[in-house]
């Protein structure tokens, strides 16, 4: 009988919250409930914000909640070949393109054009959608400007992976917490533009590496924040495109500050070593988070 397998996989790029002591707990509920696998990912592909003295934090604020994860960690930042791996794939197949335009000149772009009176799509999270000026530049004029080490970035040609394909895409999405029942999402990758899968200097982005990461450490079931289930039709396609096993997910609850915005670091909203300083306990923390 195969294990289920869970993960939980923050970035170290700032002090973990109550959002994420509530991932983490749900995963490790779910795990011990199928008696399978929890593993611990740690997602630092951004080597300027993810450091060292996060990731110790994170580690001891995990240790304390009573959070217990198989061995080894898994470190994105050290696994780049295996990713640089599958975007040769993408490149060879025709399915990225080198993209070149810089945020002011796609600022620039669409302000053009919505002056124009076109609406410019945006995606999911409200973000404009990439402009089409690159993905039509001649194979000549791409290989001269990253001769020349031009900044850039390697998109998804959706459009072309969706032709690629031929088939509408899905997933197996749980109904509740309990993991009892399922039905089916249709997966909607266009509506996300060409996202980026690497950088010049990165091989990899979080699309690319957490497909590969999933695929290699055998993950069955992902859960994770509702904030990234609109995300997963581009997991998808990408499972699809490299060939690579699809769990089944579930998209959780967000715990949501008194003012009812989801809890995020970059808004420094209270962490789990402010409230453990102030004498909070792990228990205490599992009332807060509903579990």
């Amino acid at each position: 009988m195969t294990l289920l397998t869970f993960r939980f996989a923050p970035s170290p790029n700032g002090e973990l919250h109550l959002g994420h002591a509530y991932s983490a707990l749900l995963n490790q509920r779910l795990a011990k409930r199928s008696r399978g696998r929890l593993l611990l990912r740690i997602e630092d592909i951004d080597t300027v914000r993810c450091t060292p003295q996060f990731e110790a934090a994170m580690l001891a604020d995990l240790k304390w909640l009573g959070f217990e994860w198989e061995k080894p960690v898994r470190r994105q930042s050290e696994h780049f070949g295996e990713y640089a791996s599958m975007l040769d794939r993408l490149i060879r197949e025709d399915l990225v393109y080198p993209a070149f335009m810089s945020r002011g000149e796609i600022r620039a772009y669409i302000a053009e054009s919505e002056r124009r009176g076109r609406d410019w799509p945006r995606d999911p999270d409200g973000v404009p959608l990439y402009p089409p000026v690159d993905k039509a530049l001649p194979v000549h004029e791409r290989k001269r400007r990253i001769a020349e080490k031009a900044t850039f970035a390697w998109r998804l040609d959706v459009g072309a992976a969706v032709a690629r394909l031929g088939k509408e895409l899905s997933w197996a999405e749980f109904t509740d917490e309990t993991l009892s029942d399922t039905s089916s999402v249709e997966a909607r990758p266009l509506d996300w533009g060409d996202v980026i899968v690497a950088r010049r200097d990165i091989p990899t982005s979080y699309h690319l590496a957490v497909v590969v990461d999933d695929a290699l450490q055998g993950v069955s079931h992902v859960v994770r924040g509702q904030d990234l289930f609109s995300a997963t039709g581009v997991q998808r396609m990408l499972q699809e495109l490299l060939g690579l096993p699809q769990p089944a997910y579930f998209h959780h609850r967000l715990i949501l500050g008194p003012d009812g915005r989801k809890l995020s670091k970059s808004f420094g909203d209270t962490g789990l070593g402010a409230l453990r300083a102030t004498g909070a306990s792990p228990n205490d923390v599992r009332r807060m988070v509903g579990l």
